[in-house]
Formats: C-alpha cells, sequence, structure tokens
C-alpha cells in the first residue's frame, strides 16, 4: 500500500499527521510532508483511517 496526498486539494487541517505520525509530518506551513516508500503492513488500519478523516478527501491510500 501507498500513501500519497494532492497537494492541491490539501488543506492543510493537519488531521493526518495527528493520526499517523509514524508516516507524516507537517512542514512549516502546516501541509503534510509523507515518509517515502510503502506503508508497513502494521500501520495500514491506521493509514486507512486517517486517510478517511482527511476533510479535504487529499490523503489517499493505494494498492501498490
Amino acid at each position: 500500500m501507498n500513501l500519497s496526498v494532492d497537494p492541491i486539494g490539501c488543506r492543510g487541517h493537519g488531521l493526518c499527521a495527528d493520526l499517523l505520525p509514524e508516516l507524516v509530518r507537517l512542514d512549516e506551513w502546516g501541509y503534510p510532508v509523507l515518509k517515502p516508500g510503502p506503508v508497513p503492513p502494521e500501520l495500514t488500519a491506521d493509514a486507512r483511517r486517517a486517510a478517511n478523516a482527511c476533510p479535504a478527501l487529499a490523503l489517499r491510500l493505494r494498492k501498490a
């Protein structure tokens, strides 16, 4: 599974970083910066929850 963010659709709410701090950090403007590489299997459920909770629907979890 891969996590991606739509930089145009993102509004910088920061919820993704709150729900998935292992893979998402916020830059100086509050926008997400994703850790490169696939989502570890043990974090898949948390990544799915973060993607579903994104208010702007900018965070996506897809099969590799």
